[in-house]
């Protein structure tokens, strides 16, 4: 949406949005948003939910396509799916241009995505970098297009891990994601006084269990498939290559029994903080020190 309207703009830097929720608005409605002013301005009117379109709203969209007025844009936002399909083929016959937006859900998608915002703000970001923000940030797609064109901005196009900690501190170093990072680089101190940040700053105890838990299968999982190419084994493993390296590299350090150990640790702390232990925090805290005593065992 941010690419039409900047391209409408580019020609006409006074055009107007609209959004317009399909199932609010009548066809005589729509007809008069998408009729030109008597001076002329541009405008890009988008119509939202419009798989909920009526026939009467399918009739008015598609006598717009067959006689467009000049300088005003009409974009059609559908869900996918059969419903509404009438919307997307009366547009696709009057040649209007079509996006595919596929579900993001993989986590090499979600880089992916990244990569490419990052890209079209005319930034850089290093391999590196992406989980970092990522981790930080959450996968909601669009909290990470926000934080990659704010990235972007802040520091001149040119994006590390440094600069992505240097702006999402607060959210990189309290996530679930680095208490599992600390503690099963067997970082004693930086474990748990992320443990405490991360407490201490809300964030739930399920997701921090759920880090720690998806960090030792990780090890597990990367240890009993062997060395090997990291893009050759992530269809096998299901992970992406950037994961499969990252955990080539910590599970060196790592015993088969010294895992089993912690596997056991992640598996009660995820029940106890789901209802089983009087204290979630204190259960948290001790699976932590049990994972960093793991991989200590000899």
């Amino acid at each position: 949406m941010e690419d039409i309207v900047r391209r409408v703009r580019s020609d006409d830097p006074e055009a107007e949005l609209r959004r317009l929720r399909t199932s609010e608005v009548a066809p005589g409605e729509l007809a008069g948003h998408l009729s030109p002013s008597l001076f002329a301005e541009g405008r890009v009117i988008v119509l939202t939910a419009a798989q909920d379109a009526t026939k009467d709203m399918v009739a008015a969209i598609a006598e717009y396509a067959a006689d467009p007025a000049p300088g005003i844009v009409l974009v059609a936002q559908h869900a996918g799916g059969a419903k509404g399909k009438a919307v997307v083929d009366t547009l696709r016959k009057a040649g209007a241009e079509t996006t595919t937006c596929n579900r993001i859900s993989r986590p090499d998608e979600r880089a992916d995505f990244v990569r490419a915002e990052v890209r079209r703000h005319g930034g850089s970001i290093t391999a590196d970098a992406v989980p970092v923000l990522i981790e930080a940030v959450g996968s909601d797609l669009r909290e990470l297009a926000s934080a990659a064109s704010q990235l972007v901005a802040d520091t001149g196009g040119r994006i590390d891990e440094q600069e992505v900690r240097r702006y999402h501190r607060g959210r990189a170093e309290s996530t679930g994601f680095a208490v599992a990072d600390a503690t099963i680089a067997g970082d004693r101190v930086k474990a748990l006084e992320a443990l405490r940040w991360a407490l201490v700053l809300g964030t739930p105890h399920v997701l921090i269990a759920d880090a720690l838990a998806d960090a030792v299968r990780t090890l597990a999982k990367v240890g009993s498939a062997g060395r090997g190419d990291p893009n050759r084994l992530a269809g096998e493993l299901g992970m992406p290559p950037w994961k499969i390296r990252k955990a080539q590299g910590q599970v060196r350090s790592w015993r088969p029994e010294s895992l089993a150990v912690a596997v056991a640790a992640t598996a009660q702390v995820n029940a106890d903080v789901k209802g089983v232990a009087a204290d979630p925090e204190y259960a948290l805290e001790r699976a932590v020190v049990a994972v960093l005593d793991a991989r200590e065992m000899r």
